[in-house]
């Protein structure tokens, strides 16, 4: 039975190189790398603009995930894609003959600058990317033919994801779920994978319109819960636990009030966030959209800057709170004693998802769709720059603003939500829920003596 996907061994055929120890035994092929082995390629020169001819050849791209393997067992699920707005008169017709979308059946092209590949090896540096419409995670590393590597796995609605080399969280459509490598230093699996994560936990929280997440110093995990404007982590029992509100919400509801969004951590604790306003009403944030935005100081409940528009992905990095105000197409600064946002580069897209390792920054792009989005002061940059919108991301200097590599996503690909730097990473996979892999690809731990653990 062939999985469909390159590089998977079939499990009716013999495979070569096992690899087994007394402390943790796997049931599929490894070898070992040594690091002094490990190809790299030099880093190329890094563009400081974007342009049609630094597109990467198709040849230099090397995509691994779920197409022939996730079409059996899967019902269509109805799944956001970008579409012309019909008219009033023909809305109510059109929205009865349109059948749901089946996400396994999408069509998303992939594109990258040239020197990404490069970049990626020698920063030995990997990239975790969600996109909730479409239901897709990419692990974006580069592999060993010196391509950048897109492996790719289908979890409804994707949103906020964070990890690191051995553990991933990632927020669903109703779960919450945990992912492990299983790879030790210097082993890889199905000779190009360097990490290799397992869904090990998926607790059921609901649909909580979860948004981004962190993880605190004592290892929970903490997370943006949306649709009741709070910050919430797991409870063993219930589907959430409250431990924090902003003042200006009077009461836990379903009710999306102030569209709290983003989540920055700071030395292992959660510490500031973004919303769209200040709205204690229903879904009132949507009224709010152009410059209501906040962030807010969890510790004192200060808000530590205002006026932004749909600000997303708070992060702390080198000394400064960085933020996306993702209505006006600006990743920047947050400048505590005027409380005031301090641009530093414009992108061409809705900003949400930012990434930050050293002085380098990953932002995620989106297209704008519908009433929700459009109208908003991005429209009017785009204009002035002569520039289309992009679904992609861009990785940036944050000592000059320049866009240094790129990925772009076309298709039946509009919006991208969250990303995530995965340091000391090469090129990773991620275990599907309907390939061979998740019934055969068996670990374990032992406390016996060598002898007594079964070849």
């Amino acid at each position: 039975m062939d999985s469909g996907l390159p590089g998977f061994f079939s499990p009716e055929e013999p495979f070569s190189s096992s690899w087994r120890h007394p402390r943790s035994t796997r049931t599929l092929p490894l070898s070992g790398e040594s690091s002094q082995n490990r190809p790299l390629r030099s880093s190329q020169h890094l563009e400081n603009y974007v342009a049609n001819k630094d597109k990467t050849p198709d040849a230099e791209i090397q995509e691994v995930g779920d197409k022939a393997v996730m079409e059996a067992g899967l019902e269509a699920v109805a799944v956001e894609v970008a579409s012309p707005a019909p008219s009033p008169a023909g809305a109510a017709e059109a929205a009865e003959k349109k059948p749901p979308v089946d996400i396994t059946k999408l069509k998303v092209e992939k594109s990258c600058s040239r020197g990404l590949a490069g970049w990626l090896s020698s920063s030995r540096i990997s990239l975790a990317i969600t996109s909730y419409q479409t239901g897709r995670v990419y692990l974006v590393g580069s592999d060993k033919a010196g391509r950048v590597s897109f492996f790719e796995r289908i979890f409804e609605r994707a949103m906020g994801i964070v990890g690191n080399a051995q553990r991933m969280y990632l927020g669903g459509l109703y779960q919450l779920w945990r992912f492990e490598n299983v790879l030790r230093p210097n082993e890889i699996i199905h000779g190009q994978f360097d990490k290799c994560y397992v869904p090990r936990n998926a607790q059921t929280i609901g649909d909580l319109d979860i948004h981004e997440l962190g993880i605190c110093k004592n290892g929970k995990v903490v997370f943006v819960n949306t649709k009741y404007s709070c910050i919430a982590e797991l409870s063993q029992t219930h589907s959430f636990k409250a431990i924090w509100k902003p003042d200006f919400i009077s009461k836990i509801a379903p009710e999306d009030r102030c569209h709290l969004n983003g989540l920055a951590m700071v030395d292992g604790a959660p510490k500031y966030v973004t919303a769209v306003c200040k709205s204690d009403a229903v879904d009132g944030w949507r009224d709010r959209r152009h410059d209501g935005g906040v962030v807010i100081d969890m510790d004192t409940n200060e808000i530590v800057c205002e006026g932004l528009s749909m600000p997303h992905s708070p992060r702390w990095a080198n000394g400064k709170l960085w933020v996306l105000n993702a209505g006006t197409g600006h990743l920047g600064w947050v400048d505590f004693k005027t409380k005031s946002f301090v641009p530093l580069a414009f992108f061409p897209g809705f900003l949400r998802g930012l990434s930050i390792v050293g002085n380098i920054a990953a932002v995620g792009l989106s297209k704008p769709r519908n009433k929700r989005f459009e109208g908003l002061q991005l429209d009017a940059e785009l204009n002035k720059r002569d520039v289309e919108p992009w679904c992609g991301v861009q990785i940036v200097s944050l000592t000059n603003g320049d866009v240094q590599h790129w990925i772009r996503f076309e298709g039946d690909i509009s919006e991208i939500f969250d990303i995530s730097f995965l340091p000391n990473v090469r090129n990773p996979m991620m275990v599907g829920l309907r390939t061979p892999e998740i019934r055969d690809l068996i670990t374990f731990e032992t406390e016996l003596k060598k002898e007594e653990v079964t070849p």
